[in-house]
C-alpha cells in the first residue's frame, strides 16, 4: 500500500522535478517517525537548492531510500510535523513540531538530547552538519509559538532568524563604522525583517529593490530611504556604508563599490535571491549559525530563546499586515509554489504555504 510520497528537483537543474511514492518506513530502535504537515516555500529554500552542494543542504535528507540517484535532492524545507510512530522515550504520538524538512509526506530521525523543548535529530549522517538545522522544536516548548500565527512562523521564522542574527551581527561589530546600512532584495522577507530590527539601532538603513518592487517595499515603513537599482548613485557619499548583500547581482556590488569608494567599509554576502553565488566577489560573508554559536555561548540558550522570542512577537504583530498567504496541497502544490517560486514569479506580498 503506498502511503507517502517524495518530491525531489534535479540537482543540476532544479526546474526538473519527480515524484517518488513508497510504503512507510520501519523503525529501529530509536527512531521517530514524523509525519509533515505544513511547509512554507520562499526564495530562502531556492537558496539551500542553490548553494547545496557549497553549504552542504543536499546531505541533510538523501534520498537514497527512494532509489533515486545522485543527480536528484529534496530541498529541505521550514514547518511543522507530527509525531506518527515513535520508539524513543519522551517522544510521544501525536506531538507537535516545527524544523527543518524534506520535500516529503514523512521523515525518519534519531532522536538525541530529548527535553521539554524538542529534541535533535542525531542520525550520523547529520552529525558534521550545522546543528541548528537539527534541532525539532515542540510547540508546547516554545516561546515564540502561538497557534492562530503558524503560517506566519512557517514563512517568516527561519528568515526572520537569519534577520535577527544578521542584525544582531551587525550590532555586535559596531555597524563595522558605517554610518549607512544599505540591503540588496530589499523587498525580501529576510531583508525587510533585517530592516525592521535595524532600524532606529543608530545606523540609518536604506534598502535597494527593482522598480517594480519599490512601492511595496516603500510601504514597508521599516527603510529610512528606499532606491531602485539604477539609483545607486544616489546614495550620500558623505557618510562611510555597509552594503548587506541578499541579492547576488554582480552589477549591484560593482555599482556600490564604484559610487562609493573608500566609503564601502563592509561587504558582507548573505545568502542570495537571485540564484547567482555572491560569496566569491564579496568581502566577507555571514552565516547565522555561527553568530548563533557566539551568541549562545554569550547569553546561554534560554537568554538567546528570551531575545529571539520577544523580537519575533514584536515583528510579527506588524508583519501580518506585509504578506498574503496561499495555501497548496500535496505534491502538486508543492510543485506548483516550487516553480512559481524558482521562476522568480512570485509578488512580494505572496507567501506560499502547503498542507501536505
Amino acid at each position: 500500500m503506498i502511503s507517502s510520497w517524495t518530491m525531489a528537483v534535479g540537482r543540476g537543474d532544479l526546474s526538473r522535478t519527480t515524484l517518488v511514492e513508497s510504503s512507510l518506513p520501519t523503525l529501529a530502535d530509536g527512531e521517530a517517525l514524523l509525519r509533515v504537515d505544513r511547509v512554507g516555500l520562499t526564495a530562502n529554500n531556492i537558496t539551500y537548492a542553490v548553494l547545496g552542494e557549497a553549504y552542504r543542504y543536499w546531505e541533510f535528507f538523501p534520498p537514497t531510500a527512494t532509489g533515486l540517484g545522485p543527480q536528484w535532492g529534496l530541498p529541505p524545507l521550514w514547518g511543522f510535523c507530527e509525531v506518527q510512530a515513535s520508539t524513543v522515550a519522551g517522544v510521544e504520538e501525536g506531538q507537535r513540531l516545527f524544523g527543518y524538512l524534506p520535500s516529503a509526506s514523512h521523515l525518519v530521525v534519531r532522536p538525541g538530547r530529548v527535553d521539554h523543548q524538542g529534541f535533535r535529530d542525531i542520525r550520523e549522517h547529520r552529525a558534521a552538519l550545522p546543528s541548528p538545522y537539527n534541532v525539532y522544536r515542540l510547540t508546547t516548548g516554545d516561546a515564540a509559538y502561538e497557534a492562530a500565527r503558524e503560517d506566519l512562523l512557517i514563512l517568516f521564522r527561519p528568515l526572520f532568524f537569519t534577520s535577527f542574527m544578521l542584525a544582531d551581527h551587525l550590532a555586535d561589530h559596531g555597524f563595522y563604522g558605517a554610518q549607512v546600512l544599505v540591503l540588496s532584495s530589499a523587498s525580501s522577507k529576510t531583508a525587510y525583517a533585517a530592516a525592521a530590527e535595524l532600524r532606529g539601532k543608530g545606523a540609518r538603513v536604506v534598502g535597494l529593490t527593482s522598480h517594480g518592487n519599490a512601492d511595496f517595499t516603500r510601504g514597508l515603513g521599516c527603510y529610512d530611504e528606499v532606491l531602485t537599482y539604477r539609483q545607486v548613485d544616489q546614495l550620500d557619499k558623505r557618510h562611510a556604508a555597509a552594503y548587506l548583500d541578499l541579492s547576488g547581482r554582480p552589477e549591484v556590488r560593482a555599482s556600490l563599490r564604484d559610487h562609493l569608494g573608500g566609503q564601502l567599509v563592509a561587504d558582507l554576502a548573505v545568502g542570495l535571491t537571485s540564484q547567482i553565488p555572491n560569496a566569491a566577489s564579496a568581502s566577507g560573508v555571514f552565516f547565522a549559525p555561527d553568530q548563533m554559536r557566539k551568541r549562545t555561548q554569550d547569553w546561554g540558550r534560554e537568554g538567546l530563546d528570551a531575545r529571539f522570542s520577544e523580537a519575533w512577537h514584536r515583528f510579527c504583530a506588524t508583519a501580518q499586515h506585509w504578506v498574503d498567504v496561499s495555501v497548496g496541497h500535496g505534491p502538486q502544490g508543492l510543485r506548483a509554489a516550487w516553480l512559481e517560486v524558482l521562476g522568480g514569479h512570485t509578488p512580494p506580498r505572496k507567501g506560499h504555504v502547503i498542507a501536505f
